[in-house]
């Protein structure tokens, strides 16, 4: 496995000096990162993505992902499936092989969940198979409380039913839904084109700037390696089930970023 760094990661850091992204991606190089990722691009146009791909180009940093919002669950998905399309498009740009999109926020009050998958597979096998055209993976990472628990964003790729189509899976974001890490890592490990790594502390209380997890608990953001999720063991898991692809470190913790994100790569490559 290569460690590669979320351009989100960088969002402290960016409010704060109002730097760009070329600034994160020369930071990301020289804290010794393998790779950087990307979040929507702001202004999000295939223009922009061509600068940052020759920039990353002539410092060697390889862009892996580029993720994106979605939501199937609307009055016009179809909409969406056009949009997404356009997102294929930029990610091309970049030069990724990788592009992660989200699949709805919210279900209306009679809809349940797997309603919900059933519905969006067709629109969702729509998109990756254009992306398919332009050598692109598309996947869903397990995010957004709907498609969070590693039973549902399962039922959804095999509702989807494409090989192209596959699984984002970041091992913190299981707790969110009340979900243990390792066992949640075991279900995606087979389908999984791209990780994140992320840890977070956990209080059965509220605390400032906690947020509550569906399964009541409490959690905050924090350096990997600082926090409950079992990082080294999940990343040990998926690499027993065959992934060797790149490990995306995601910083939510309210701890100086760049401070952070240096422990990161620190820790993770001890084992990875």
């Amino acid at each position: 496995m290569k460690i590669s760094v979320s351009s989100y990661s960088f969002s402290a850091y960016q409010r704060k000096t109002g730097c760009g992204y070329e600034d994160i991606c020369r930071l990301a190089k020289e804290m010794g990162y393998d790779g950087i990722e990307f979040t929507e691009l702001q202004p999000n146009n295939i223009e922009t993505a061509k600068r940052i791909r020759a920039y990353c180009n002539s410092i060697g940093l390889p862009i892996v992902c580029y993720s994106v919002g979605a939501n199937f669950v609307r009055f016009f998905p179809k909409k969406t499936v056009k949009n997404l399309k356009k997102q294929v498009d930029i990610a091309a740009a970049l030069g990724v092989s990788v592009m992660r999109h989200d699949v709805c926020y919210a279900l209306a009050p009679t809809r349940s969940w797997q309603a919900a998958a059933d519905k969006m597979a067709p629109y969702i096998k729509e998109v990756t198979e254009y992306a398919k055209t332009k050598g692109i993976r598309t996947c869903t990472e397990n995010h957004g409380f709907i498609f969070q628990a590693p039973e549902r964003v399962k039922y959804l790729i095999d509702k989807v039913g494409n090989e192209n189509y596959r699984w984002l899976c970041d091992v913190g974001n299981f707790l969110c839904v009340g979900a243990e890490p390792l066992s949640s890592v075991t279900v995606a490990a087979p389908y999984a084109v791209h990780v994140h790594a992320k840890d977070f502390l956990r209080s059965d209380t509220f605390k400032p700037n906690y947020f509550k997890a569906s399964d009541g608990h409490y959690l905050l953001g924090t350096i990997i390696g600082k926090g409950i999720v079992p990082v080294k063991d999940c990343l040990a898991r998926l690499k027993e089930a065959g992934y060797d692809g790149f490990v995306s470190v995601e910083f939510e913790g309210k701890e100086d970023n760049i401070p952070a994100l240096q422990a990161a790569i620190s820790y993770l490559r001890e084992f990875v």
